[in-house]
């Protein structure tokens, strides 16, 4: 199986590609709208703001690819909110594949914008992405979340309830870091190269 992590300009490429490795997988981090279109998994990872992710993406020529893609796609935490219409943050278009935007975390006593640490998920329908990971913690980090709607598979809550977990046709998304979320991340990550099909 190719694997191909997309060069989206974020800080956590490292630690998803260690991750990818300690699965037994072999994954090439590249920009190459070819390689991309031709693996059998895509993974989209993402650390820091909307606008120059989007800016990345576009200097490489890969939104229209990225939009195109028909094999099984994760996305991860900045990587999982491209996937949707628009974000508050830096007033940005995405790529428009979910049809919600992204608004910034509440801001209230005893809530931290940007919400830092570990989170239980709650799901909220099945699928085999998410169905042995109802109630497990992963590890959060953003400012920025989407609402809960048709696309979401699992919840969490800080101040409100958001979308941790999102599936639209062969797109999938994680608000948080599964490289960096012990054995469920692991998990997430093994199912989504081993159980989700296109």
């Amino acid at each position: 199986m190719s694997i191909t992590v997309v060069n989206s300009g974020g800080a956590n490429i490292s630690s998803v590609l260690h991750a990818l490795h300690r699965l037994g997988a072999e994954p090439r981090f590249t920009a190459d709208p070819e390689l991309i279109s031709r693996a059998d998994r895509v993974i989209l990872p993402g650390v820091g703001a909307a606008g120059r992710a989007m800016d990345v993406l576009r200097s490489h020529g890969l939104t229209e690819v990225i939009r195109n893609l028909r094999q099984p796609v994760l996305g991860i935490c900045l990587g999982m909110q491209l996937l949707f219409d628009s974000s508050q943050e830096d007033d940005t278009q995405l790529l428009g594949l979910i049809p919600a935007r992204l608004e910034r975390l509440p801001d209230a006593d005893g809530l931290r914008v940007p919400h830092m640490g570990w989170n239980a998920i709650s799901n909220q329908r099945s699928h085999p992405l998410t169905d042995p990971l109802d109630s497990q913690w992963f590890y959060f980090v953003h400012s920025y979340a989407a609402p809960v709607g048709d696309w979401t598979l699992s919840t969490s809550t800080h101040g409100n309830a958001f979308s941790a977990i999102v599936q639209k046709d062969n797109f999938v998304g994680a608000q948080f870091h599964p490289e960096r979320s012990a054995k469920a991340g692991a998990e997430l990550l093994r199912r989504f190269l081993e159980t989700v099909s296109k």
